[in-house]
């Protein structure tokens, strides 16, 4: 017993002296640790990289898509692999503000603190928002990550074995010496075609800033240098000596390698002779985007009652073309004191409403039933006094019939003359009787 409690004591000694070194990560977190399978690693080595070289990501939301690019031995970067999104909240456009439910758009860097091996879901790291520039701007969020488990309120969510690999990219480069890596993230691959389907949308101008940095990937095949002054982004920028980049301040004095201002310049010319092309030409509708800080600040308000419990439709409200907003009928279950109270509420709010209609319907009933009541009585009247003064009129005819004798006509004479006034004056009752009774609904 002895042996078998101080072999514990050696156990728990060394791995509180080991603390989150490989082995106890692989202890705790083996997902984490899962090597790159071997088809991916043999592409790598043919390409020119190695399993520990430099890492970057791009994300396209439209696409739905996530690249991880690895850098070659010559320093520029290749494509190694392509994921499908398995979900994205929220819009084409920025994150403004927590609990917006927008996934962030624009570029940030994740370091070895950011990465989570042992997260909720299944493995995560966090991409850095919010960063300079979204600070710069007032905008608000936290926790926004790349993860598994395939759900997602604001985050870039992945299957489980997709965030795997995408989490040993991260975690080999790392291992080989890289202190951060870049994600770029873009409402859709910035083409001219895709940049001119989205020309009139109030997110464009934010968008054509990030172009900038996503051209200047697609020329050098190398992450950009990223800075931000005057609220906004700069690519591959160097401040003069002795000035620095301020998010909120003016921009410093700056220069750029001719070599570099001359490609972009030959790539720009490019892009603009396709973006003319590009808005005569027919293209597939654009997908939703968000309407800027109003439309946030209602989902957010939407996100917080939700927090609380709160009874609240089941999809948060969106902004239409004319600024309206849309809500859906269907309500969220949520089980919580608030929000079992609040459905108790609605379902007194229904009952009473039903019975409110129900008593109308009654009452109108009632009231069509008196109506047709007065009606055929008023008609049953005028019915009667038709048929009064058809047998008035029938007796004075009788009465003031001549006397028939042999010398005016003989009775088979006669009965034919008879016959014919008293078809005529039944006639005439019956037209009488007929308009009175279609007068009063008859």
């Amino acid at each position: 017993m002895f042996a078998k409690l101080a072999r514990t004591g050696l156990l728990i000694a060394a791995i509180g002296v080991a603390g989150c070194n490989d082995s106890s990560m692989k202890d705790f977190a083996p997902q984490a640790n899962k090597p790159l399978p071997d088809k991916i690693l043999a592409g790598m080595k043919a390409k020119g990289m190695t399993r520990t070289s430099p890492v970057m990501a791009r994300i396209f939301k439209e696409e739905g898509k996530l690249e991880i690019w690895k850098a070659k031995t010559n320093g520029r970067y290749d494509l190694v692999a392509s994921y499908d999104i398995c979900k994205w909240s929220g819009k084409l456009g920025p994150k403004f503000t927590e609990g917006d439910r927008q996934a962030p758009e624009g570029f940030y860097t994740v370091r070895p603190a950011q990465m989570n091996p042992r997260s909720s879901y299944h493995l995560a790291f966090n991409i850095g928002y919010p960063n300079a520039y979204d600070r710069a701007n007032g905008r608000t969020g936290s926790h926004l990550m790349v993860h598994g488990a395939c759900s997602s309120s604001g985050c870039y969510s992945m299957t489980d074995a997709q965030i795997e690999q995408i989490y040993a990219f991260g975690r080999d480069a790392f291992q080989g010496g890289q202190t951060e890596f870049q994600i770029q993230a873009f409402p859709f691959r910035m083409t001219a075609a895709n940049m001119a389907r989205y020309r009139k949308d109030p997110n464009y101008e934010f968008w054509k800033m990030l172009k900038v940095g996503y051209d200047n990937f697609e020329i050098t095949k190398v992450p950009p240098k990223v800075d931000v002054c005057e609220k906004r982004y700069v690519f591959n920028q160097v401040a003069a000596d002795g000035t620095t980049f301020d998010p909120a301040g003016a921009c410093p004095t700056t220069t750029q390698p001719d070599s570099l201002k001359s490609a972009f310049n030959a790539y720009q010319s490019t892009y603009e002779a396709a973006f003319n092309g590009a808005v005569k030409a027919s293209v597939p509708a654009p997908k939703p985007t968000i309407a800027g800080i109003k439309e946030a600040s209602v989902v957010s308000e939407w996100s917080k009652k939700r927090a609380r419990g709160e009874r609240v439709p089941i999809e948060p409200p969106s902004f239409n073309a004319d600024g309206s907003v849309t809500e859906t009928a269907r309500m969220g279950r949520i089980d919580s004191p608030a929000g079992r109270k609040m459905a108790a509420l609605d379902a007194e709010k229904a009952a009473k409403q039903k019975a409110e209609e129900q008593r109308l319907a009654a009452i109108e009933a009632a009231k069509a039933e008196k109506e047709a009541a007065k009606a055929q009585a008023l008609v049953e009247t005028e019915a009667a006094k038709i048929n009064s003064l058809a047998e008035e009129g029938d007796a004075i005819a009788a009465a003031e019939a001549p006397v028939a004798t042999a010398t005016i006509a003989s009775p088979q004479a006669a009965a034919p003359a008879e016959t014919q006034a008293a078809n005529a004056d039944q006639s005439r009752v019956t037209k009488l009787k007929n308009k009175l009774l279609g007068m009063f609904g008859g």
